[in-house]
């Protein structure tokens, strides 16, 4: 059985991408294929370096089950390109900035992340940092129908 490698990516890697590690996490070992898939996130931007998620991903993540206060946050590295299989962005933004970075030969590792959601109509997921209400729920229930999708594109491409 193949081993798989995902690396979500936002741009701080404090909200989005840490809550798309720890959901992708758990459905993976709910699944029984922790030994199959390896999960990892990271920023585009090094603005939080070894910073704990934001206290609101963290306390949206946890009333749903998914505890990612382990985490600590980190910028995608050129070796990233070559280490992943799937590397993750969730927004346009983030998808340009790792297109920028990734050879040509390499590109085809780099994925929008609702791409894989069929019931969400929307291309990003909106970080939820400068937001006021319920976005960083809106954002967990976009992460959660995304990485249904993702882990079905992976046991089909990859591990059936």
């Amino acid at each position: 059985m193949q081993n798989i490698k995902v690396l979500f990516v936002c741009m701080g890697n404090i909200c989005r991408s840490p809550t798309a590690q720890g959901v992708f996490e758990q459905l993976v070992e709910s699944e029984g294929l922790s030994q199959q898939i390896f999960t990892d996130s990271a920023g585009t931007h090094a603005y939080h370096i070894g910073e704990s998620p934001d206290p609101r991903s963290q306390a949206t993540a946890l009333d749903n089950g998914v505890d990612i206060s382990h985490q600590r946050a980190q910028k995608v590295k050129i070796e990233d390109f070559e280490h992943f299989d799937y590397i993750i962005a969730m927004d346009r933004s983030n998808y340009a900035d790792l297109t920028h970075l990734a050879t040509d030969d390499l590109q085809h590792k780099v994925h929008c992340f609702m791409q894989f959601a069929a019931d969400w109509d929307n291309d990003n997921v909106p970080d939820p940092y400068y937001g006021k209400g319920n976005g960083f729920e809106k954002v967990f229930k976009m992460i959660e129908a995304a990485s249904r999708g993702l882990l079905a594109q992976i046991q089909k491409n990859h591990l059936s």
